[in-house]
């Protein structure tokens, strides 16, 4: 939100308080907390005139400082509040004629008590961000809205990342962000996934701790800083230091949460009945044995909208009219070896009888007049579940249980941003703050459901809103995309920004949901689709089973998806990782080369996992550009290198695309290319990629930790526990030898 008018005025009809000298300060129980006159007192006068503001400074973690700014305290508290974490290390404060410091690890904030209002981030005696004169401010607007205001200075050269899932541009410098859940698309600047964090690739991030309503200016209004601000009395944000854009991310995922990690079958191919299209048990078996007969590995089976009754949505039941036996049916898809998943929302149209069974029992949000909020955008007469109230949540619960002891594994958790302000919470939330938040309650209590009836290990959905902490439920995907390729490339910057913002895992519709793709674009698309985190075949009106499209688009999507199936050991781990470090699978390059400035920019490629570099082909001819870091990178299929740094252009067939692995790099590749779950340690091989005399590299794969060394011109690997002790010596191109249960293959590539 904007308010000044250039650089000198204000808009007009805003007023503005800014602090400009601090009154005192106290120290207490490490909290830092200071008093800030917006005038300068020059006689006591000067102390009867307000506003006056309190900044409090505080540390929940090492290497994080938050910093709460206050002008009226007398509001009653209104949820709800993000989940942050705390670690018990207190931070040091101190203070004297000149400064209020506080400093948690590295990280330290210094408040000048003379001179001009200035508070200085500093790590390491390095100035990481600043709040200036006329920075932090107490804004009002003609209409009467009072907004707190922070502006931190943005460096010479520094980018800034983040902010949810965004589809524009991958750094954000120039742009403006709301921080405000919409069902947009992923052609415009509203998001499915709005998150009030910002990472930048010069030390640091900023977590803006309000749930509502947050605007940001990146260098937009004044260009050397980045704005926010909320229509509050009270806010919090949180500087994070890294040093690196890694640790940042580490540290803000220690802060909000981390994401689950998912079963290894959520990491195959789910097909789709698709959105609107006509189905049957006998369309989606033809589908299956159509998968079958053709060879190409199938995971999960996903049934969109119409397994309920049109109107009906939702209402948890199927349509007996298509699907007279589910259970039936359900225990014959699980025999095939596919696991189900199934289409739901958080909203209950006027006819499903859940309405006046959940109106009854007063599990629909209300208006403020207590009658039941409705509306005829997207289900007729439909309402909202009122997730505040834990009875209602119960109640959404137990709809779930029962279609899990049907044999559903797992829910597509569509919808959860259109959501209203003129309603009356039940437990009293203001509705500006619920707006986002209901995401992480609905999320929450279905991912709930499945880890309580299927296990920690098995709860997997696929969520299309979220908000901070929402990364705790993976796995997300990117929403109603086009069939072309400028939205292919526009899904490819909302999950790369949306990995820079704490989420481990990303997914998307292949070949586009709206519209039908020609086989060119689907036959792309599937090579981009399969080397994501998670892979599913979707659209809107028409199928997505390849075979329909050219005979050519099934052996793409054979040979994809046997390859990913192939590099599942390495790509677990890299789930594991998301789990452990909150590093997200599918990585921005920025993310891996933080010191190499031409990463800053890069959106059309992306690491998957630390050591495979990917640059989707955005045109049925085949011409791709991208860029190579320094070093010496092998293509893994060809084993052809290319030195950088350097920009590359090459022409990739549809069964081809440039997928190089990182110099110096140990890749487990493993057995099995007709499933996801299976040991991958079982007869894994370790491919070696330019390794240095003296280079030793760890790779674990499952339960078991390798060691590979060069001695000289020789390859040595190694493991323990879990798995016997043993040795081998690799001279020639490869070896195997008896690991556990099966074989090991280490090979030079």
């Amino acid at each position: 939100m904007k308010f000044t008018d250039g650089y000198w005025l204000l808009r007009e009809g805003v007023t503005a308080a800014y602090p400009v000298e601090v009154l005192d300060v106290t120290a207490q129980d490490g909290t830092l907390e200071i008093h800030a006159p917006t005038q300068p007192i020059r006689h006591r006068g000067d102390l009867l005139k307000g506003p006056v503001v309190t900044i409090s400074a505080h540390a929940p973690m090492p290497d994080v400082i938050g910093v709460t700014f206050t002008h009226f305290n007398g509001e009653q508290p209104r949820g709800p509040e993000f989940e942050v974490g705390r670690q018990e290390v207190p931070p040091q404060v101190s203070y004297d004629d000149e400064h209020a410091t506080l400093t948690s690890g590295a990280l330290s904030v210094r408040v000048a008590r003379t001179g001009p209002w200035q508070v200085d981030f500093l790590a390491h005696g390095r100035t990481l961000t600043s709040s200036s004169t006329k920075g932090m401010g107490i804004m009002r607007d003609a209409s009467g809205g009072h907004y707190l205001r922070e502006q931190l200075n943005l460096g010479v050269g520094t980018s800034v990342y983040g902010l949810g899932e965004r589809f524009g541009p991958l750094v954000k410098n120039g742009q403006v962000v709301d921080i405000w859940n919409a069902d947009g698309g992923t052609a415009t600047e509203q998001a499915y996934k709005n998150v009030p964090f910002y990472l930048t690739d010069t030390g640091y991030g900023v977590f803006v701790d309000h749930p509502g309503k947050v605007a940001f200016e990146v260098g937009s209004e004044i260009v050397s800083r980045v704005q926010f601000s909320a229509e509050t009395q009270q806010l919090t944000y949180y500087v994070i230091h890294g040093p690196t854009p890694k640790d940042i991310l580490r540290k803000y995922t220690a802060l909000t949460g981390r994401p689950a990690l998912p079963p290894a079958w959520s990491f195959g191919l789910w097909l789709s009945t698709s959105f609107t299209t006509s189905y049957d048990e006998e369309t989606v078996t033809s589908f299956i044995e159509g998968m079958r007969e053709r060879e190409l590995p199938l995971s999960v089976f996903h049934f969109d909208c119409f397994w309920m009754r049109e109107f009906n949505w939702c209402d948890f039941q199927w349509d007996p009219r298509v699907f007279p036996d589910p259970e039936g049916m359900l225990a014959r898809l699980h025999a095939r070896g596919l696991r189900v998943s199934a289409w739901i929302n958080p909203y209950i149209a006027q006819r499903s009888p859940l309405f006046a069974e959940g109106k009854a029992l007063g599990h629909l949000l209300k208006r403020p007049d207590g009658s039941v909020w409705q509306w005829d955008l997207w289900q007729p007469g439909m309402a909202l579940v009122d997730f505040t109230s834990p009875a209602a949540r119960e109640w959404y619960a137990a709809k779930l249980e029962g279609l899990l002891a049907q044999g559903v594994d797992c829910f597509k958790t569509d919808f959860g941003e259109r959501v209203p302000l003129d309603v009356a919470w039940s437990d009293g939330s203001d509705p500006e703050r619920m707006h986002n938040y209901y995401t992480y309650l609905y999320n929450r209590t279905v991912f709930d459901v499945l880890r309580k009836h299927r296990g920690e290990e098995e709860a997997v959905v696929f969520a299309r809103s979220a908000t901070t902490g929402s990364q705790k439920f993976p796995v997300h995907w990117g929403g109603d995309c086009e069939a072309t390729y400028e939205s292919m490339a526009e899904s490819l910057r909302g999950g790369l920004s949306l990995g820079l913002s704490g989420f481990g895992f990303w997914s998307h519709d292949i070949g586009g949901f709206e519209g039908t793709p020609t086989p060119a674009l689907f036959k792309r698309w599937l090579a981009f689709g399969l080397l994501s985190s998670h892979s599913r075949l979707h659209g809107s009106s028409s199928y997505r089973v390849p075979w329909l499209f050219d005979e050519e688009s099934v052996d793409v999507l054979r040979h994809f998806t046997r390859l990913k199936l192939r590099l599942m050991p390495y790509l677990y781990e890299a789930a594991r990782t998301a789990h452990t470090e909150g590093l997200p699978v599918m990585r921005a390059m920025v993310l891996e080369f933080p010191d190499d400035p031409g990463c800053a920019h890069l959106e059309r490629q992306y690491m998957l996992g630390p050591d495979l570099l990917v640059a989707p082909v955005f045109s049925d001819e085949g011409e791709v550009t991208y860029y190579v870091p320094e070093g010496t990178w092998t293509h893994f299929v060809t084993g052809e290198t290319v030195t950088g740094p350097r920009w590359v252009r090459e022409t990739h067939g549809f069964s081809s695309v440039p997928l190089l692995v990182r110099p110096g790099a140990v890749i487990p590749v493993g057995a099995v290319a007709d499933r996801p779950d299976y040991d991958h340690a079982d007869g894994v091989t370790l491919r070696a990629y330019g390794l240095e005399r003296g280079d030793q590299v760890t790779v674990r794969v499952g339960d078991v930790t390798f060691t590979v060394v060069r001695e000289g011109d020789l390859l040595r690997a190694s493991c323990g526990d879990p798995v016997a002790p043993w040795g081998l010596a690799v001279g020639e191109r490869e070896v195997r030898a008896q690991a556990g249960t099966g074989f090991l293959t280490v090979e030079w590539a």
